[in-house]
Order: structure tokens, then sequence, then C-alpha cells
């Protein structure tokens, strides 16, 4: 039987992150379990000092429930190195689609996110290759790649 599991990612700034990825993602910022009005009384009630409270958004969710939740974790250290994980955002369409039309439907998908604060890093596509994407950052530098 699968597991369920939420992706963590670790930020500086979690009210950023949560609005630009459900932004990205067509998610939505997640809504505090039953019972408590916002997630820091939620948190609260689980004993986190209130020091540590009041971030803002934290977690998003798919409206469809069918991709894995994200929770923005407040972190000191920034960060260093390239990441060993990364999302791919599939904006192309289907492989039987033009390279033409994947290429402009990956390129607009790439600037709308760069609208929203990311950044376009590199132009993945290599002449003979059935295969575009754009590689970016998030607004903390977090890679990921549209294709």
């Amino acid at each position: 039987m699968p597991v369920r599991f939420q992706l963590v990612i670790d930020c500086a700034d979690p009210d950023r992150l949560a609005r630009f990825w459900a932004a990205a993602l067509g998610y939505e910022l997640a809504p505090p379990p039953a019972g408590f009005s916002t997630w820091d009384d939620y948190y609260r009630d689980l004993g986190i000092p209130e020091e540590e409270l009041g971030v803002g958004a934290d977690r998003i969710s798919d409206p469809q429930g069918q991709g894995p939740a994200i929770w923005f974790h407040v972190v000191t250290d920034t960060k260093t190195v390239k990441n060993r994980l990364h999302l791919d955002i599939h904006a192309s369409g289907q492989r039987t689609d033009p390279i033409e039309t994947r290429r402009q439907r990956v390129d607009a998908e790439a600037s709308r996110l760069a609208g929203l604060g990311a950044t376009i890093t590199c132009v993945l596509h290599q002449e003979g290759l059935d295969h575009y994407a754009v590689g970016m950052k998030d607004p903390e530098g977090n890679e990921f790649d549209i294709n």
C-alpha cells in the first residue's frame, strides 16, 4: 500500500514561497485543521513557542487532492549548494504536439513564473532532441524546471 507524504521545503520566508508555489502549481493556501481558525492556533495547541509563530502562510495543498501537500519550513541557514531534489513543472503539452508549440508553452510559463518572482537560469535544449525545457530558481534560489 502506498504511503501518504508531504513535501517539506526549507526556507527563510514561508509566506512568500507558499504564495509563489501556490500560484506556480495551481495549489491553494492550505486551510488549518478542523477545529482551528488559523495554523498558528493549531501550532499553539501542539505547544510551539509563540516566538516561532506568525510566519504567515506556510502550507499549500492541491485543491483536487491529488498532489502532495507542501510545507514551507523556516530555517535560519541559507541555501548554499544545488538542490538534491527539484520540481519539474510540465507545461509543454503532449509529446505528439510539435516541438515549436511545446517551446512556446514552456516559454510562456517560464515568463509567467518570472513575473511572480522566479529567475530564468538557462534553456535546456539541444538541436536534434525532441525536448525543450527552461531551468529556473524560485524567489529563494531553489532550482526547478519547466518542461
